[in-house]
């Protein structure tokens, strides 16, 4: 299971991120996105060297993150449990896997249609 996969269960838990550059933040997630950003309501924020500030909200880049700490009353077992894959849609059961749909090839070159395509000016 990915990390990011993991983290967006934790809707409505209580964690604290410590981020790259030392700053912790305590919170309750409101959701976490595929990039791993993190959205929390009502906010401890610790930075480095100053007094802790309470926040109504943050959103923290997924890229700063180095630690997101869980409580100890969070089940794991049940949020570990992976979902698997979701099996893919096809557009055209019948159609052979392999087989393009529609026209060829029609790229840039010396298109012919309406305009007359790209060559040396009109003859």
């Amino acid at each position: 299971m990915k990390l990011v996969r993991f983290l967006v269960k934790l809707r409505s838990e209580t964690v604290t991120v410590e981020l790259k550059n030392g700053t912790v933040a305590h919170g309750t997630v409101v959701g976490v996105d595929h990039s791993m950003n993190i959205h929390l309501k009502g906010v401890k924020l610790e930075l480095r060297g100053r007094n802790p500030t309470k926040l109504q909200a943050l959103s923290i880049r997924g890229s700063t993150v180095r630690y997101v700490l869980l409580p100890d009353s969070l089940a794991l077992d049940s949020l570990l449990v992976d979902d698997g894959l979701r099996p893919r849609r096809t557009t055209n059961p019948d159609r052979a896997p392999g087989v393009a749909s529609g026209r060829i090839g029609r790229g840039r070159g010396r298109g012919r249609g309406r305009g007359g395509g790209r060559g040396r000016g009109r003859r």
